[in-house]
């Protein structure tokens, strides 16, 4: 899983300040493998870490 923040829809906003990314990391791409993203929504589940509040933005074909 790649989370780049300037693919978020919400970047720049509220919401990047309740992010996993901008709390662990800052606004950095990142490449997860699907041990990590599981493990980053254990800790986000347990209410240790904010959640991932990525959504991409939509790009139009053409």
């Amino acid at each position: 899983m790649i989370i780049d923040c300037d693919e978020c829809a919400l970047r720049d906003t509220s919401a990047c300040d309740d992010c996993v990314v901008s709390f662990l990391l800052g606004p950095t791409p990142v490449d997860l493998t699907d041990r990590q993203s599981e493990a980053v929504e254990a800790l986000a589940d347990a209410g240790l870490v904010p959640k991932l509040r990525l959504v991409p933005v939509e790009r139009r074909a053409g």
